[in-house]
């Protein structure tokens, strides 16, 4: 990858081919004439946009089936996006994104999951354009964002100070919360608990104590959906899990540097604790193994006892259940405080995504590709992003995006409708929360409203780019690194080994394994980034 300037020339080269063999087809309707419109002439740009749920930049990731929404953009701005994605019989992205980049042949704009770090990688080195003049002279509207959150350039530029991608902009604070079956506290007579150790009574009861009044000692007291929610348990003994959306990330620290919560010694004694609760039966015995699907069986069975997960989603069982489970009332709760006295939401929605699109060098239309970017930050292409085409997802109400009422009452979820329509996927543009408010059932409206006025959010962790040195460090060391962390601490938990016993030699391996040099590489780069 990093002799990608000495075949520059060559890939210039091949660069009119690859736009002719790869913009075949599709062109935009030639009656646009709306004050959209970037280019009074159609304009054809290839895309690669590879990304979780769709391998390819159209519905279900097949190039011939249009997305609603690209077919609303192309008449309202008169530019088409034709697919050019690599990587389509894999669904990793940083897979997709290796192969695209070794192949050569790069399209106009390259998007999708996971694009910052590759595209702040070899930006600088002549593969993607930088983005700061074109976006201040041509694209008002993502510049707006920026003067206004100056902020968040700095986390998405790489270490030449330009920026390469306009990202995926979450909206919103609150993601995920504890929830806790009301009716098994009634049924038990129990209070919400308040603190680490009035948590720990009331698991231990739910374990114990019948609530669910089959006469069976089945009962799961803490179960997730994804295993890594185990570790949020972690913040009542003052210890992280994480320093952002994404799990097991690094975290910047009271001393303002940049550390990893699995080699802090408050980690080792909250591990421990989490440990025992393990042993005890608190926590679920398969947490490792149930899987996606534990909410759903666990809650439907009347098993489940609490969770941490998202507001949304989760409050909508109570409905679900209703007749199923009689007086079934699962809602969210304020965290315990901490061994320290401490109540924290460790997860919160992260403003910046490093997920997006870029302007490859390739890209003989750069300046029409920005204002093309800029039209999704527009009212009119940002409701296009958020909620589908108007008229036919919904409707404009007293100047507000309504979902119609087919799609708020489908079986289907609306976000999964939307990723059909082609609205929420992973271009660069920015969320608007008004899009998840109106599937929001009142009781997670009435807990994000509760964890609002409680002050309990925390700064994230925003990463950092990488000069070509640092990179090599990161990656020489870090794969391993996080891969040994993660073994030994499922390890620990399921009672293989004692975490505190351990310890001073988990540290030697640690650094014996390049720790050190990753956290040093880190806080060069975070330094030079941010401060």
């Amino acid at each position: 990858m990093t002799n990608m300037r000495n075949r520059e020339d060559t890939m210039r080269k091949l660069t009119l081919t690859t736009a002719i063999l790869a913009t075949t087809a599709l062109t935009a309707p030639a009656f646009a004439d709306s004050h959209l419109k970037v280019v009074d002439k159609p304009l054809e740009l290839s895309i690669h946009m590879h990304w979780p749920r769709a391998q390819g930049y159209g519905v279900g990731g097949s190039p011939s089936e249009i997305y609603p929404v690209e077919q609303a953009a192309r008449e309202m701005t008169n530019v088409s996006l034709v697919d050019a994605t690599a990587g389509r019989n894999s669904t990793d992205s940083n897979e997709a994104m290796n192969l695209l980049i070794a192949q050569g042949n790069m399209p106009d704009i390259v998007g999708g999951h996971l694009i910052q770090q590759p595209v702040n990688q070899y930006g600088p080195e002549g593969a993607f354009v930088p983005l700061n003049d074109l976006v201040k002279e041509h694209a008002p509207h993502i510049q707006a964002f920026w003067d206004a959150n100056p902020d968040l350039v700095q986390a998405i530029s790489a270490y030449d100070g330009n920026y390469y991608y306009i990202p995926y902009l979450p909206d919103g604070k609150f993601g995920r919360a504890w929830y806790i079956r009301q009716d098994w506290l009634d049924a038990l007579g129990l209070e919400q608990p308040q603190n680490v150790d009035e948590l720990h009574a009331v698991l231990t009861a739910f374990r114990n104590d019948d609530p669910n009044g089959n006469g069976l000692k089945d009962e799961i007291p803490y179960f997730a959906r994804q295993w890594e929610e185990v570790n949020r348990l972690l913040t009542l003994w003052d210890a992280r899990s994480s320093g952002s959306d994404t799990y097991h990330d690094f975290y910047v620290n009271d001393a303002g540097s940049v550390v990893h919560p699995y080699a802090q010694d408050a980690y080792r004694d909250a591990l421990s604790n989490v440990a025992q609760w393990y042993e005890e039966g608190l926590i679920d015995p398969e947490i490792f193994t149930r899987g996606s699907s534990s909410r759903d069986y666990l809650l439907s069975e009347n098993l489940g006892g609490m969770t941490h997960d998202w507001f949304a989603s989760t409050s909508g069982y109570n409905d679900a259940l209703a007749d199923k489970v009689a007086g079934f009332n699962f809602i969210p709760f304020l965290p315990p405080a901490s061994e320290a006295g401490v109540r924290m939401e460790e997860h919160r929605r992260i403003p910046i995504k490093p997920d997006g699109w870029a302007i490859s060098y390739t890209n003989e239309n750069p300046v029409e590709t920005i204002k093309y970017f800029d039209f999704w930050f527009t009212d009119e292409g940002r409701n296009l992003a958020n909620f589908g085409v108007e008229g036919k997802t919904w409707d404009l109400v007293d100047g507000e995006p309504i979902y119609k009422p087919e799609v708020l009452n489908s079986d289907s979820p609306v976000n999964s409708q939307m990723y059909l329509e082609g609205a929420q996927i992973q271009r660069g543009y920015f969320q608007d929360y008004r899009y998840e408010w109106q599937w929001t059932s009142q009781a997670a409206r009435e807990g994000i409203e509760l964890y609002d006025a409680n002050d309990l959010l925390i700064d994230q962790f925003l990463g950092v780019s990488f000069n070509q040195d640092e990179q090599k460090v990161y990656d020489k060391y870090w794969p391993s690194l996080r891969t040994y962390m993660l073994e030994r601490q499922q390890a620990w938990i399921l009672g293989s080994g004692e975490v505190k016993a351990d310890w001073d030699d988990y540290v030697k391996t640690l650094n014996r394994m390049g720790y050190e040099d990753v956290i040093t590489v880190l806080n060069s780069a975070y330094q030079r980034q941010y401060n």
